[in-house]
């Protein structure tokens, strides 16, 4: 199904006693872009999260938001400094036994002094926290590939419709190339009567003039190969895979057999159907810089 690279999606969810925000938007880009915003203390998210979402989406600029929230018991945990502590009991120690003082130690007393215990954040389990994530992410990227392909369809329509339009005209010019010669061969009949007044008229000569102008005029080769290239920019519209840069350059050979025909063109009615082609050419070429 025919994406489009513009799209939307967002998940939120609480797993592992961790409520999970992922949104991802997108906009147009000739390759994949990836950029993610992540609490700070899990950034080792960013490359996981980029090769999730690159192994669903091959083209586009994304931007991934991704917020957490422990709603567990506190991530923090009290530290001891043992060797800071024990410091502190000697001396303690110390100046009982010179003072003569009979206090008794305790971990209370202890763990009054600078230091001793420290609040600090408990290491995070990277496992536990990506699983969590990827579990919501997966579900963003699933809604976000939805948008893309409801998108696509529409464009997909819209470039076929103008597609249909091309060959409407291509016919015109088909059937209308051969009347031109043969309109040509009238006024040059009637020239040369004119100019030769009561003399008869060179009927070889006429025919080989016509024969070199029918020539000139040709363009049997070109609306062949355009109706080829039309024929193929449908079945690519029918593909499951990602097609924007085949689609590019076939457009470009869509407008190069267009040109060939302008530049060909000896009649006024041939000449504005061909700006009618490049018009939807250059419509089609607008629509597939959207398309993945």
């Amino acid at each position: 199904m025919i994406r489009s690279m513009t799209g939307f999606g967002r998940a939120r969810d609480t797993v592992h006693g961790m409520t999970v925000t992922v949104e991802l938007k997108s906009v147009n880009h000739r390759y994949f872009e990836f950029s993610a915003k992540v609490p700070r203390a899990y950034g080792f998210l960013e490359e996981k999260l980029k090769t999730l979402v690159h192994s669903a989406v091959s083209r586009g600029k994304i931007e991934c938001y991704v917020s957490v929230e422990n709603l567990e018991e506190s991530d923090m945990e009290v530290a001891v400094n043992l060797g800071l502590a024990k410091g502190y009991a000697a001396a303690l120690q110390t100046l009982c036994d010179t003072f003569s003082l009979k206090e008794e130690l305790s971990a209370k007393t202890l763990s009054r002094f600078p230091d001793v215990l420290t609040l600090r954040k408990a290491p995070d389990d990277e496992e536990r926290i990506w699983d969590a994530v990827q579990t919501v992410a997966k579900a963003a990227i699933s809604r976000f590939i939805a948008m893309r392909e409801v998108e696509g369809e529409k464009l997909c329509a819209d470039i076929l419709s103008r597609a249909d339009t091309i060959c409407d005209s291509v016919l015109f010019v088909e059937t209308r190339s051969p009347e031109t010669v043969r309109e040509y061969m009238d006024k040059l009949r009637a020239r040369m009567a004119e100019l030769l007044e009561n003399a008869s008229v060179d009927e070889q000569r006429l025919l080989t003039e016509a024969a070199i102008f029918a020539d000139k005029i040709a363009v049997d080769e070109e609306t062949v190969r355009l109706r080829s290239h039309i024929a193929q920019l449908r079945d690519f519209m029918k593909a499951d895979e990602p097609i924007g840069r085949k689609l590019d350059f076939l457009v470009q050979e869509i407008n190069r057999e267009a040109n060939t025909i302008g530049s060909k063109a000896q009649d006024t009615e041939i000449a504005k159907r061909v700006i009618g082609i490049k018009a939807e050419v250059e419509k089609i070429r607008e629509q597939v810089q959207n398309i993945e």
